[in-house]
């Protein structure tokens, strides 16, 4: 019997271990299980290399939850251990066992081998009172040896009885982590950790629904509950699969997920660096479908975090899918990957072969493009305005739809609109509409004038046209509804006037004394006998803060000062009939009636208001 001291630096290794290892200790369960999938890989390299030929048979790792004895067993058929290999690597902490057989067996299959795990083991005390260890290595006439250690530097070692090589991890659970305990939650965090590891891995069994060779009617049986994909979608050569393949894999990772992505990149790249991985692009519409978090990154199978801000651009967090390398550090904090510069390398390839596929498919089919564009502009905004570098990578390929469902790269539709669409000071203006239903009259206007109507109706659009405003030269964005369209559009034409100064202020007037001065502001305007005789619009300025406030759930700071135009046509024929009219009562209630007819045009007009002005129309009929 052997007794000592672990060695360590500091007698009070285990409380910083339990307490500040890791930030969840959940993390165990991924540890142990880590560290058995390790166990197995050598020894599947050792036979594959010649260096042993002991029978494999089967390797599938067998988690196992004891309610009653309070216990938890990770047990593996891997290299197993002596004890000499349990004082080296156990004992004297953080000394990997992975790192010392990637170096001995450098240029093998060895790559598998998850490594870097010096700590891992310990893992288990975040959630034990005491650990033991039952190891019977590989090496023929090996003795097995049991480790057991109460959370204290002391530990016991001993010799046992045991008929199988591998390792056997004993959890005697501690009070404060008896929720461990429940076999839903530990298979549930196998499936958050393991789900995609390279060795079977086994947790208590399930009842499934299957066909027997005795009966051809499907019967309820008892089956071993294997947790994990072993040959995950990602490791395959691209070339072997099918898009069928892609869709299959991306309802395996988000099987709650009912509608299919648009298309998937499928990363594989072993120079500068190693990365695997398949990202999908799904179908975002507006911003209660962002959903982050969706893309796992791994390291070698292994998971790591789906928290992935700071690591990872911004907007690659709306794609859904899966990184894995082996060059990022597994046992590390996030502020530690997002300074690494292999992480950073690893993002800028990501960025660059997602912009790459998206002009692949512009080039080589525009028309499916546009068929996806609707899909894909809210990625493609997002990203414009998060990373600069990726606005200049697809600016050629970004698409501006008009009313008319017609398609147009930025610069294809400059070139159609700047022969009518620049005012007097040469500026172009690019008209849109945010609702084609409540803009109709407006976008009729614009369309006589000869002038085209693009649509930006997304929850992006109002921050990608502050974007666009400052990337093109002499270049200005305005609603259809914005002003009247010859001030939205000024040319240097000068509409001559049927009223004069006086009669002009004495219109202005009449329609004040109708309005709260806060809320509507009052503007004589000469426009064409054939416009209409009112026309209420809001400021451009204004309007794109308050969408902007609305996106972003703030306060409505801007919107305490929401603010409305009401331009009154001094040539319309109406405009000269209330000058006219003698009584006071009539001309209010006409002044009332085009107001009150302007707000409904735009849907401001509601309550109180509305029935009123439903009343006021049937006594001029």
């Amino acid at each position: 019997m052997q007794k000592g001291k672990i060695k360590v630096q500091t007698e009070n290794i285990f409380p910083v271990i339990k307490k500040f290892l890791y930030s969840e200790h959940d993390i165990f369960i991924r540890e142990l299980i880590s560290n058995a999938v390790d166990a197995t890989q050598k020894l599947k390299t050792l036979v594959s290399l010649g260096s042993t030929n002991v029978e494999l048979g089967d390797l599938t790792i067998d988690v196992q939850v004891d309610k009653e004895k309070k216990e938890i067993r990770v047990i593996d058929r891997g290299i197993g251990m002596t004890a000499e290999e349990v004082d080296k690597y156990i004992n004297q902490i953080a000394f990997s066992s992975a790192e010392e057989f990637l170096s001995k067996y450098k240029g093998a299959d060895s790559v598998n081998i998850i490594g870097h795990f010096g700590l891992g083991f310990y893992s288990a005390f975040m959630v034990s009172s005491s650990v033991d260890i039952i190891s019977k290595s590989y090496v023929e006439g090996a003795e097995p040896v049991r480790w057991s250690c109460d959370g204290t530097p002391n530990y016991t070692m001993t010799t046992v009885e045991k008929a199988e090589r591998g390792t056997e991890i004993i959890l005697h659970i501690a009070e404060d982590s008896e929720e461990f305990l429940d076999e839903n939650k530990i298979v549930g965090l196998l499936r958050k950790y393991c789900r995609f590891l390279p060795i079977p891995i086994q947790c208590g069994m399930e009842k499934r629904w299957e066909k027997t060779e005795e009966d051809e009617k499907e019967k309820e049986v008892e089956k071993p509950r294997i947790i994990n994909n072993t040959n995950p979608l990602w490791k395959e050569t691209p070339a072997n699969l099918k898009n069928e393949d892609y869709l299959s894999f991306y309802r395996e990772l988000y099987p709650a997920t009912f509608e299919e992505p648009l298309f998937q990149i499928h990363l594989n790249v072993d120079y500068p660096f190693n990365l695997n991985g398949i990202l999908y692009f799904p179908k975002v519409k507006n911003q209660f479908e962002i959903q982050k978090n969706k893309v796992q990154l791994y390291c070698n199978q292994v998971f790591i975090t789906d928290q992935l801000e700071g690591i990872i651009p911004e907007f690659m967090m709306l794609l859904h899918g899966v990184i894995d390398s082996p060059d990022i550090p597994l046992n590390v904090s996030r502020s530690y990957l997002q300074s690494d510069a292999n992480v950073k390398k690893i993002s800028s390839h990501i960025t660059k072969k997602v912009a790459e596929k998206l002009e692949d498919m512009f080039k080589n089919n525009r028309e499916d493009f546009e068929k996806k564009w609707d899909d894909l502009k809210v990625f493609l905004q997002y990203g414009s305005i998060t990373d600069e570098k990726f606005y200049d990578r697809i600016k050629d390929i970004f698409l501006l739809k008009n009313i008319e469902n017609q398609y147009f790269t930025i610069e294809e539709y400059k070139t159609k609109i700047s022969a009518l669409q620049k005012d007097k000071n040469d500026t172009l203006i690019y008209l849109y509409s945010s609702d084609t239903q409540a803009q109709h009259l407006y976008i009729d206007t614009a369309k006589e004038k000869g002038y085209d109507v693009l649509l930006l109706d997304g929850f992006l659009d109002t921050h990608f046209i502050n974007m666009l405003e400052t990337k093109l030269e002499k270049t200005k964005f305005s609603r259809v509804d914005a002003d009247i369209i010859d001030k939205i559009i000024e040319k240097d034409e000068i509409q001559p006037s049927k009223l004069a100064e006086k009669e002009q202020e004495k219109l202005k007037k009449f329609f004040q004394e109708q309005v709260d001065e806060k809320k509507f502001s009052i503007q004589i305007e000469n426009l064409s006998e054939t416009d209409l005789p009112i026309i209420i619009t809001q400021n451009e300025f204004m309007r794109r803060f308050q969408d902007m406030e609305k996106i972003a759930g703030q306060q409505k700071l801007y919107g305490q000062f929401e603010h409305y135009n009401l331009i009154v046509n001094a040539n319309h024929n109406l405009a000269t009939k209330i000058l006219n009219e003698k009584s006071k009562k009539k001309r209010d209630a006409l002044v009332q009636q085009l107001i009150d007819l302007s707000l409904l045009s735009q849907n401001i007009l509601t309550g109180e208001k509305l029935s009123e002005f439903v009343k006021r129309s049937i006594e001029l009929l």
